[in-house]
């Protein structure tokens, strides 16, 4: 008789991974928890003087306006688009001539979204990094510095991210047959376009938001941001062709020699993908300067020169302003790549779609404020802050302030929402010790950037990673070095700039 068959064990159920919460889902819970924090924290304001700055020493508690926890976490987002809604349910959108709604920025951002689309459109960018890469080839060494420049400046002026994902094919096919690694080819991308993020000069996505909603111009502080990026970016090109030239020498050192053979065979096959941009053309050359150019028109249209003692024209541009640069731009680009009009308008669209989540995290992050102004806590909570580091230097201030700012960019790590939220309470606060403001701005972005280089919640980060076949765990092995230079220099350039 035959024995009984042994029933199988039931499969044990996967353990679901562990998914961190979008930028969206952490701002709505803050903005639950900050309508209950009305419930529970005093009521209170300071005294303002004329330019609208709080003055230390008058802060004093007021009768409290506590907000019900549904409908203010469902409407804030909303008010905080339009305006600041006051104590009536009224939604004040003006005061003394500033708007105080975020649809300014957010609609800065969307346009800015049209004018990426269509120029990427054209394949001037492109075909521009092609070009550059092809007429290296047999001097791949110097791909190293002018590549990592080159990225630089796209992180620096339009917070190049997503974008470089399109590059990693050609240059890493180029780098593994001049006998470099794939870990070489991906750093160069990575922290190319993430040092120049994290030295923004006129980002408009980092410095301009954070500048806005700190008070402050995308111009003031611009030498301190300078520095950071040349110094942050000669740190990175030093770092990276130390190791790549290692590798060359002997390639078992690279941290990725065991996948050797199956790199060059997944990238020299002939079978990479997305290693043609086509021939670069004069129209991509008068493509590229017009792009350049509307960001130079922006620096140039909010740099108050009058004040500065210049005799020249002082534009006075902000949001609106600086928005319709970027639409102009967009639309010339547009037609001098002979874009047909429904490809035109299709595209600028298209780009202004993709922006559509970071306009929508602003508008949420606003809506705290909202919050807490409608319950009267803000300064309260400006108040506790100013306790806190009451007797701190300006320099130990500002070194907190970018230390602090580590831990919330892994928190939230939208730039720009971490920017609307913190602005309004932080760049106040730089005030009771002496800073000013616009180095608030740079401990903020230089944070930011620093965390946006190694976070596993980063799509670029884990993108680029996946594409150049480096594991998560590699790229910890190697990038902590360059962390830490980069720390240094940002805590140097703020501790000056505190000094100054």
């Amino acid at each position: 008789m035959a024995a009984a068959a042994t029933p199988a064990k039931p499969a044990k159920p996967a353990k679901k991974k562990f998914s961190f919460p979008t930028a969206f889902t952490i701002l709505f819970l803050l903005l639950i928890l900050i309508a209950l924090a009305t419930w529970l924290i005093p009521a209170g304001t300071y005294d303002y003087n004329a330019d609208g700055e709080p003055i230390p020493g008058t802060y004093h508690q007021v009768p409290s306006n506590p907000q019900k926890l549904l409908s203010s976490a469902l409407k804030g987002p909303i008010n905080g688009m339009y305006g600041i809604e006051d104590a009536s349910g009224n939604v004040d959108v003006w005061n003394s001539g500033e708007l105080f709604g975020a649809i300014d920025v957010a609609m800065f951002v969307l346009i800015i979204g049209g004018f990426l689309g269509v120029t990427m459109k054209t394949g001037a960018i492109n075909a521009g990094i092609a070009f550059v890469v092809s007429k290296l080839k047999g001097k791949e060494k110097w791909m190293f510095p002018i590549l990592m420049t080159i990225f630089a400046i796209g992180g620096t002026s339009y917070g190049m991210a997503e974008e470089t994902l399109a590059f990693y094919a050609l240059i890493i096919t180029v780098m593994l047959a001049a006998g470099y690694d794939g870990l070489s080819a991906g750093a160069l991308i990575l922290l190319g376009a993430g040092i120049g993020v994290l030295g923004s000069t006129v980002n408009p996505f980092a410095t301009g938001i954070a500048s806005g909603f700190a008070g402050t111009t995308i111009s003031e502080g611009l030498i301190g941001r300078i520095v950071l990026l040349v110094v942050g970016t000669a740190i990175g090109i030093f770092f990276v062709m130390r190791y790549a030239e290692k590798v060359k020498k002997d390639p078992t050192k690279s941290l990725i020699y065991d996948q050797k053979a199956e790199n060059e065979k997944q990238f020299m096959s002939g079978s990479a993908e997305g290693t043609d941009f086509g021939k670069f053309t004069g129209r991509h050359k008068v493509i590229l300067v017009l792009f350049v150019l509307a960001f130079v028109v922006m620096v140039y249209g909010v740099i108050p020169w009058e004040d500065l003692g210049f005799a020249i024209p002082t534009w006075w541009w902000w949001f609106p302003e600086m928005t319709a640069c970027f639409l102009f731009f967009g639309i010339l680009i547009g037609i001098i790549g002979k874009l047909p009009e429904k490809v035109l308008v299709d595209t600028f669209v298209d780009g202004a779609r993709d922006m559509l989540g970071v306009a929508l995290i602003i508008g949420v992050a606003r809506g705290i404020t909202v919050i807490m102004n409608n319950g009267l806590i803000t300064d309260t909570v400006l108040y506790w802050a100013e306790q806190a580091v009451s007797g701190l230097s300006s320099v130990a201030f500002i070194i907190v302030m970018y230390l602090l700012y580590i831990p919330l960019s892994f928190l939230i790590p939208s730039s720009s929402g971490l920017a609307t939220v913190s602005m309004p309470i932080m760049a106040p606060l730089a005030q009771f010790s002496g800073v000013p403001s616009y180095l608030v701005v740079t401990a903020f972005q230089a944070a930011n950037g620093l965390v946006n280089l190694v976070t596993p919640t980063s799509a670029v980060v884990m993108g680029g990673l996946a594409i150049a076949r480096v594991g998560y765990g590699v790229w910890l092995r190697f990038v902590p070095v360059v962390l830490v230079l980069l720390m240094i220099l940002s805590m140097l350039v703020l501790a000056v700039g505190a000094l100054v």
